[in-house]
């Protein structure tokens, strides 16, 4: 499974975690670098509601593989407007 990223929209089941006996969504913000086990990581998001409203925001352990991505962020296209532009010297 690929890692789990920023802006992923999850489904978390008893898979992940045994602890998650209903299985909810989860919009992940950051994944943190808390200390826990082996395969577990730590992430730090919404639990979203059926209508897809943010209900909860929450820190979750859980094991990646266990997890189902419904979502996965694409990156933003960079258009012409958002393009950094060199600024050549001004000449006096």
């Amino acid at each position: 499974m690929a890692a789990v990223k920023p802006g992923d929209l999850v489904q978390v089941t008893r898979a992940a975690s045994v602890q998650f006996v209903n299985p909810f969504f989860f919009r992940v913000i950051r994944v943190l670098d808390w200390p826990t086990y082996d395969r577990w990581v730590w992430l730090d998001g919404y639990q979203l509601n059926d209508k897809g409203d943010a209900i909860a925001r929450r820190s979750i352990s859980v094991q990646p593989a266990g997890l189902v991505i419904q979502r996965r962020t694409a990156p933003a296209p960079v258009t012409v407007g958002q393009q950094r532009r060199s600024r050549s010297p001004q000449r006096r």
